[in-house]
């Protein structure tokens, strides 16, 4: 294991993230948030080159970004072992996951290679206990990753993402997919081709968001 780069100045957005997992009874330890800390400033620094979030949202980051990945701490079962996170981008919520939950053997599933990179130095700065495993290639098209959880955030269509996910999933599998606003209209779009067993929870950072939590999903029509 890399040990994180030390942190002397804390960021402004910080505090507003340990407060939120606070609510949500989760203490999260001083050497967690800064090697989140460390994970922003990669990420600050990298964004003047290539696009990773949208440059508005830089300015609240602890909120819009690794406080919107954290809240899916708690809806991972105890018993996981392994996630894989489609379409990383810019490590969200994969490379916080992995900050935040060292016992999972994480895999980052990216196209971009410029984007692949950054996750492996942002990951290697923040000297995470258990280096993530990254994939570069589509998701279609890369090799299956057996996870016990599947995520991803800002990627596709919920049908699009229960078919790419349908590859990375075993018996007990469960997927935690952020959603905004229009997720209902997903849901009910996804139904018409998939047998859905969902449970959505109400995002802490946006009132219109949920993140869903679905279970073993089957084609509609085939045999569970």
């Amino acid at each position: 294991m890399a040990l994180p780069q030390i942190v002397t100045t804390d960021h402004p957005g910080r505090t507003g993230f340990v407060r939120g997992m606070a609510r949500l009874g989760i203490d999260v330890s001083r050497e967690t948030t800064d090697r989140l800390q460390i994970f922003v400033e990669t990420l600050t620094r990298w964004q003047k080159t290539i696009n990773l979030v949208g440059r508005a949202t830089l300015d609240d980051v602890w909120a819009r970004h690794i406080l919107d990945s954290a809240q899916l701490l708690p809806l991972i079962p105890d018993k996981a072992e392994t996630l894989v996170d489609l379409g990383s981008g810019a490590g969200f919520p994969g490379l916080v996951m992995a900050a935040l939950a060292p016992h999972l053997a994480v895999t980052l599933i990216e196209a971009d290679a410029r984007k692949a990179a950054f996750l492996g130095e942002a990951s290697r700065r923040m000297g995470l206990e258990k280096s993530p495993a990254i994939r570069i290639g589509r998701i279609e098209s890369v090799a299956p990753v057996k996870s016990d959880v599947v995520t991803a955030r800002a990627l596709a269509p919920l049908s699009q993402l229960l078919a790419w996910a349908a590859r990375h999933r075993g018996d007990t599998t469960i997927c935690l997919f952020h959603k905004g606003k229009g997720w209902q209209g997903e849901l009910t779009e996804a139904m018409k081709t998939w047998d859905i067993p969902s449970l959505p929870s109400n995002s802490i950072t946006d009132r219109d968001a949920v993140i869903l939590r679905i279970g073993h999903f089957t084609p509609r029509g085939a045999v569970a």
